[in-house]
């Protein structure tokens, strides 16, 4: 029997890696760990104790809140997070320091006395900006696309590498992913800890309670459904802006192998995502949102770019499929017929929440 400790437990990825892992695993103890700070995170409670998974109320902030957990531990998910790229823009990151850096050190402490193991599910975002947005692209009718010749090492039209040059401010958001990274690097090397890094793109699916900053592809569909307006935001206000997402089921199809195989990952940073297949802008998100649904919804445009956005991210798998021989299965077209199916069925529930 394994004993699986998930912090950020009761979240969007947190809890959906829960399920699935006693779904598929029902003889291990899946504890959930969580503040149940975010909105929305609270309605999965039934969800995980109608599953037989333990929750503790516990901020990753505070060491001491650990205690709480009497079981030996095999291995840490580290899901928790502050996770929207404009945390601390206005002046405040006490909260988004506490959470991505010193949670994960508390977390890093608690695997290191029980000799678990850690996957840590790091971003897209600890790429810089400034050097993101040099990617040479070309613009087509409904997206930006990545273009054959590049100046930058480690981007391809496959995607961007984990070669992708890390010089450079990323936003607070990812300077506490990425050096979170280089603490899990360190208790690695120094204390012999089995540890991955996932630098996720959009991870989505059903239970995202999307937000303009975080989720938005919830966030999209969710405004279709309930006929609210939409904003193309930067870029000259097209939608062409893209990106690529991947299904929660996908990650943990991932998660899963790399908790029963964790020698052939140990020590390595991978970049996790849908790669070019499962991509989107936001004008094709629109598109398929209207297919979907059936609505359409009045869509402004503002052409400024807001700070620490990106016109293109797509991640390039090459490397953990080398490894793994994982890729994302789920395409986009799946992705939002899942969400809408959920919006649909807890109408009632998430109007107040996503509309």
């Amino acid at each position: 029997m394994q004993t699986i400790l998930i912090t950020g437990g009761a979240g969007f990825v947190g809890s959906n890696v829960a399920i699935l892992l006693k779904e598929k695993h029902p003889t291990y103890n899946v504890i959930c760990f969580d503040n149940l700070r975010r909105r929305g995170s609270e309605l999965n409670l039934i969800k995980l104790k109608d599953r037989n998974i333990d929750f503790v109320h516990g901020d990753i902030r505070d060491k001491n809140d650990f205690e709480q957990i009497k079981l030996k531990i095999d291995c840490i998910i580290d899901a928790a997070a502050e996770p929207s790229v404009l945390a601390g823009l206005d002046g405040d990151a006490d909260y988004l320091i506490g959470t991505n850096l010193n949670g994960t050190i508390n977390a890093l402490n608690v695997a290191l006395k029980h000799k678990a193991s850690f996957i840590f599910l790091s971003t897209s975002r600890v790429y810089p900006i400034r050097t993101v947005e040099k990617i040479e692209v070309v613009e087509a009718d409904s997206r930006f696309e990545i273009a054959r010749e590049q100046k930058i090492v480690g981007i391809s039209q496959n995607g961007l590498s984990e070669i992708f040059p890390l010089n450079g401010a990323r936003s607070l958001y990812g300077a506490t992913k990425l050096a979170s990274e280089m603490m899990v690097e360190e208790y690695n090397e120094m204390f012999g800890l089995k540890t991955v890094i996932n630098r996720c793109g959009i991870i989505t699916g059903p239970y995202q309670m999307g937000k303009v900053d975080q989720g938005v592809v919830v966030l999209w569909m969710a405004r279709h459904f309930w006929k609210k307006s939409l904003t193309y935001v930067g870029y000259g206000g097209t939608g062409k802006q893209v990106r690529d997402m991947v299904h929660v089921r996908d990650l943990f199809d991932l998660v899963d192998q790399q908790i029963h195989e964790i020698e052939k990952f140990d020590g390595q940073t991978f970049n996790v995502g849908g790669g070019r297949n499962v991509s989107a802008s936001l004008l094709e998100l629109t598109a398929a949102c209207q297919q979907i649904t059936g609505n359409t919804i009045p869509i402004q445009s503002i052409a400024e770019t807001r700070k620490a956005d990106v016109r293109l991210y797509i991640s390039d798998n090459t490397k953990i499929t080398t490894v793994s021989k994982w890729t994302p299965t789920l395409s986009v077209d799946k992705i939002l017929g899942d969400i809408f199916l959920w919006i649909k069925k807890n109408e009632s529930q998430l109007k107040p929440i996503l509309s």
